[in-house]
């Protein structure tokens, strides 16, 4: 009975590829153009360039699946929880303002779900934050969705100057800037057709960086962001969101000599380096050890590598949603908490 049901759901997907098509080929980062065909919508087909793809979306997407909580939170600001079919993969709690919007979507899995869930939701478009959750060993290979006629999308902010072909986080070439996180907005603000609300929700996330940073002057200031693990803790290189955070506010990463996105670096080494502010993520979902910060916490002040550094003793801890570690619209929200952390210390001048 299984295989007849998916059978018939194949069949669905594949008469949906006569007006929803996806083909390969470009380059990294994502850019835009719009067309519109003879009786298509105004503003249709949208084709993107996106992470080495090139992504045709013929109408606006109206049984999307978000795979990925940065990617399903843009959506959900941009007014479109109306268009979710389902979401999935979450670290924290939808963002502030959002929860309304959130609660009317069905959440199919906190992690990562099976294809086979997410075939079950008749989707017409599919998003993710990482280029490992629509890859090999994640819900699935966009090939996989392509194939069936289902157009897929994946955060820039993965693929810009980035490679993810490691076991590990990925590693990357150069800094990350918001500007991917912003084209990820004005991207899906157009697949949807309400480029509108994607250049209001940009300029929104633009002027909360310039408010949170004017006058703020850290470059005394060392940091330290730990996202999860106790026995082999994930600690942020250089140039993934954390640098994004750091960079605004002209602090130091005492890790910024590497260009993985998030080593395991053991607590000697950190010991050593001895930052002024441990920026810690409090995560609430359940797949490592010390995920949430009060966990954290009582590590630091209980291991002895490192219960005598300078910020666990002094308690100089700013606690961020993963979400915020990440890069997502709620990297601004990092800056924000980092620059108030910061000044609370009393280390910006």
């Amino acid at each position: 009975m299984q295989s007849i049901a998916r059978a018939v759901r194949l069949t669905t997907l594949l008469t949906a590829a006569a007006v929803l098509l996806t083909a390969c080929g470009g380059t990294g980062g994502s850019t835009a153009d719009t067309g519109a065909a003879d009786g298509a919508a105004a503003g249709y087909p949208v084709t993107l360039k996106n992470c080495g793809r090139t992504v045709t979306v013929d109408a606006a997407p109206s049984r999307a699946v978000s795979l990925d909580q940065g990617s399903t939170e843009i959506l959900l600001s941009l007014g479109l929880a109306d268009r979710l079919a389902a979401t999935a993969t979450w670290t924290d709690p939808v963002m502030k303002g959002l929860e309304k919007a959130n609660s009317q979507v069905p959440r199919i899995a906190e992690n990562r779900p099976s294809s086979e869930k997410v075939l079950d939701q008749e989707p017409d478009f599919v998003s993710a934050s990482f280029e490992s959750t629509l890859g090999k060993g994640g819900v699935a290979p966009r090939e996989q969705f392509e194939e069936l006629g289902v157009p897929t999308y994946v955060s820039p902010a993965d693929c810009t100057a980035k490679d993810n072909s490691g076991s590990g986080d990925g590693s990357r070439t150069k800094p990350l800037t918001m500007d991917s996180v912003y084209q990820e907005v004005t991207d899906l603000a157009r697949v949807f057709g309400v480029q509108e609300r994607g250049e209001k929700l940009v300029a929104d996330l633009r002027a909360r960086i310039d408010e949170a940073t004017a006058d703020v002057d850290a470059s005394d200031t060392t940091l330290l962001y730990w996202f999860a693990n106790a026995e082999s803790p994930y600690l942020a290189g250089c140039c993934g969101a954390p640098g994004i955070i750091t960079d605004e506010l002209g602090a130091k990463n005492v890790f910024d000599d590497t260009y993985e996105e998030w080593p395991q670096i053991n607590w000697e080494t950190v010991a050593d380096r001895n930052p002024d502010v441990l920026v810690i993520g409090d995560l609430t979902r359940r797949s490592q050890t010390a995920e949430g910060a009060e966990k954290k916490i009582e590590f630091l002040g209980s291991n002895p590598a490192t219960k005598n550094m300078d910020a666990v003793r002094g308690k100089r801890y700013v606690l961020l949603s993963g979400q915020a570690m990440n890069p997502s619209i709620r990297t601004v929200e990092g800056v924000e908490r980092v620059a108030a952390g910061l000044r609370s210390f009393g280390l910006t001048r």
